[in-house]
């Protein structure tokens, strides 16, 4: 600290001075023209400075480093070192991640796992603890997580809080079990996740504790819970893509009680588009002021997950910062985390003697001596093989009935019931009508039990898609124009222990996901080449354009979305918490 206060005080030199060029300031909302002086990891002055090391940025701008305030990094399909190295070449220095995906599959070793996996990075990765797991009772996972099993981790130093609370009907009810849960992460952060609630019930859910919604879709839903106190994290990620309806919110007031959030990341995503930059990218596009859009990706967040050393080029602060070549357009010069480069024009910067910097080769020799320690993540399927019988429907008694469908909203994870006349010869499959069967499977404890039904809107028109990516019991999801194909995919995904795969009679097409069913050990640029060349299969055989095929697959099943949802119990009315028919007489 004496040695901070005396580079501060341009008694002697400053380790690092970031030399001539302009500063973001998030407190006077103003770019100026400053010295930005890093010692001990930490920015001491701003000002006209001296330093060991000084690097001219003339022309260019500082800011903060930016922030997601709510990601699942398992989404992204990588591993947390693959992951860092991805986003942090976009300027993105700190993540909130729910590690809900992997617990849903493996409990308490999942969240162990991803906390190992996630040190030593030059990425800070904060933890919000899952409370969910499962989602709802109409989800069968590979854990249940009580009170009990997630207290223990609020010790952590990296443990912010407790992570969306799907199961607002069970928070709005009292239900113990999640009250217990609320409890004990009160004085620390509590996430929201509330689709669709409002009035009395959204007042109830904000007073047992929760503190934010990154679900809102609508300038109306945003409003009603900022005039509420709530934050509200605008999403846009791959699947779910809210920016453009909330743009207004980047203006006075509502702006300062914002932050930004990617919620699900694919790496084609990640690399084409870029991450938190691409979002104050496309605000700006849309008409924000690039120094509000800043403002909410940087010091908002770390200001509402109490980080108070965080997201501000100021005295003090940690010297994660970014420096852009091009403020409207954030185009990403070099990135800063505690005062050392990580990253220069959209490469990763490796040093040899850069402790940030791990070879993808050693993650991977890590991680294989890791095997035995975490084998329920590398072995996470348990059922058997399947067979075309068990992708029939009964069809119903009567000569004159309509199908429930689940139909896909475009743009939008949501989903609505649409009643559709029954295919009496395909078992009530239509593709001329778009109308496809849909089946999950549970995967875990060998139940059994699979779930049966109909989507509208997903466009395949020959073969089948399938997919261990299913939020969030991330059991086994299958679409398809017919049952001797979707056979054929499900067990493809089965038999390599977690995946994608797209069947269209003898051709198929697969990428592995072998950590917990749902993440890959490959780099960023080889799952991205892997992805692309999938997508394509899946678009080849007719998936409808404008979707992510595989992303938009992983919602069907999650149970607190509404309206409808498929899980391995059947069909769900997530507004009651009900088993539904498929069929209408």
């Amino acid at each position: 600290m004496e040695k901070i206060i005396r580079a501060a005080r341009g008694l002697e030199k400053a380790d690092l001075v970031l030399k001539n060029g302009e500063i973001v300031n998030v407190f006077t909302m103003k770019l100026e023209k400053a010295d930005v002086a890093i010692c001990e990891g930490k920015i001491c002055g701003i000002g006209t400075y001296e330093g060991f090391e000084e690097v001219d940025i003339s022309g260019k701008i500082v800011a903060p480093g930016f922030m997601d305030g709510h990601i699942h990094i398992e989404s992204s399909l990588m591993l947390p070192a693959e992951f860092s190295r991805a986003v942090t070449v976009h300027g993105t220095t700190a993540v909130m991640t729910d590690p809900h995906e992997i617990a849903n599959v493996c409990g308490t070793s999942g969240i162990d796992f991803m906390m190992e996996e996630s040190l030593g990075l030059p990425l800070d990765i904060y933890f919000l603890i899952p409370s969910c797991v499962p989602s709802s009772s109409f989800d069968e996972g590979g854990a249940v997580l009580e009170a009990s099993d997630l207290s223990p981790y609020y010790s952590y130093e990296n443990v912010l809080g407790l992570a969306e609370l799907m199961n607002y009907p069970g928070t709005i009810s009292a239900d113990e079990k999640i009250i217990a849960k609320i409890n004990d992460a009160y004085s620390k952060t509590i996430d929201g996740h509330a689709p669709g609630l409002s009035g009395k019930n959204l007042c109830a859910y904000i007073a047992a504790g929760v503190m934010s919604d990154h679900e809102c879709t609508s300038m109306d839903e945003a409003l009603e819970r900022i005039k509420l106190g709530m934050t509200v994290m605008i999403r846009e990620g791959t699947a779910a893509k809210n920016l453009s309806s909330l743009i207004k919110l980047f203006e006075k007031p509502y702006c300062d009680c914002c932050i930004l959030a990617t919620d699900d990341k694919h790496p084609e995503s990640l690399i084409n588009e870029g991450h938190i930059d691409h979002i104050i990218r496309k605000a700006v596009s849309l008409g924000a002021d690039p120094i509000i859009a800043v403002k909410m990706a940087t010091y908002n967040t770390a200001k509402y997950f109490g980080l108070k050393r965080k997201g501000a080029v100021a005295p003090g602060y940690d010297a994660d910062l970014v420096v852009l070549s091009d403020l409207s357009n954030v185009i990403v010069d070099m990135v800063y985390k505690n005062g050392n480069l990580i990253a220069e024009k959209g490469k990763e910067v490796v040093s040899a003697n850069d402790k940030y910097n791990r070879h993808f080769e050693d993650d991977k020799i890590a991680l294989d001596q890791k095997y035995q320690k975490y084998y329920k993540i590398f072995n996470s399927f348990n059922m058997r093989m399947l067979q075309e019988e068990d992708f029939f429907i009964k069809s119903p008694d009567v000569n004159a009935c309509k199908i429930r469908t689940i139909s896909l909203v475009p743009g939008e994870i949501a989903t609505k019931i649409e009643m559709m006349e029954y295919d009496w010869e395909n078992n009530g499959i239509s593709v001329e009508r778009d109308v496809l069967k849909l089946a999950v499977i549970e995967r875990h404890k060998n139940t059994g039990h699979i779930g049966l039904g109909y989507i509208h809107g997903y466009g395949l028109k020959r073969g089948a898609i399938a997919s261990s990516v299913s939020h969030d019991a991330h059991n086994l999801i299958v679409v398809g124009t017919n049952e001797h194909d979707m056979c054929a995919a499900a067990n493809m995904v089965r038999n390599m222990q977690g995946g994608f795969a797209v069947v269209d009679g003898n051709f198929s097409e697969i990428l592995s996901l072998p950590a917990a069913g749902i993440m890959s050990r490959l780099s960023a640029a080889e799952l991205s080449e892997h992805m692309t060349k999938i997508r394509r299969a899946a678009l080849k055989s007719g998936s409808a354009e404008g979707i992510d095929p595989f992303m938009t697959l992983a919602f069907v099943s999650l149970p607190v979305i509404p309206e409808v949802r498929l899980t391995s119990l059947g069909l769900v009315h997530v507004d009651s918490q009900s088993l539904i028919s498929p069929f209408e007489q």
